[in-house]
């Protein structure tokens, strides 16, 4: 049977080898970035697109007044339409960011990794001879 002790020992070092590695480090960036970027999108949507979108609606709050009276409740379905808006443009944003520009660098990349190193001298000297030995 494995001593309790030696078990914890060894979940403690798996967790430290896996909080180490370069890859977490990169993911909790890339979760703060995030955030920060949801911040700017739902500023956007809040602060220019919904207002937009208020000149069009009748009432002075716009899509805001808009929602459902039952038994005397109000259910805001003009707020709800906000977020769905919101959630749409943060998703067409991780799109393309993720989808096209990161897949361009990535496929740069891997263009850049492809393209082989000009052949060395001895490289050439032994393309030479084989050129030779196939006219003959």
């Amino acid at each position: 049977m494995i001593d309790p002790r030696q078990k914890a020992f060894s979940l403690l070092d798996e967790f430290k080898n896996f909080a180490l590695k370069g890859n977490v480090i990169d993911l909790a960036v890339g979760v703060i970035i995030g955030a920060a970027f949801g911040k700017i999108v739902s500023s956007l949507v809040e602060n220019i697109i919904m207002p937009l979108i208020a000149l069009v609606m009748p009432g002075p709050e716009g899509y805001k007044d808009y929602g459902l009276n039952i038994q005397g409740k109000f259910i805001p379905t003009g707020v709800f339409l906000g977020d769905v808006v919101n959630f749409i443009i943060v998703a067409v944003a991780l799109f393309l960011f993720t989808v096209k520009f990161l897949g361009f660098i990535m496929r740069t990349k891997k263009e850049e990794a492809v393209a082989l190193p000009p052949p060395t001298k001895d490289q050439e000297l032994l393309m030479e001879i084989r050129d030779l030995l196939k006219n003959k």
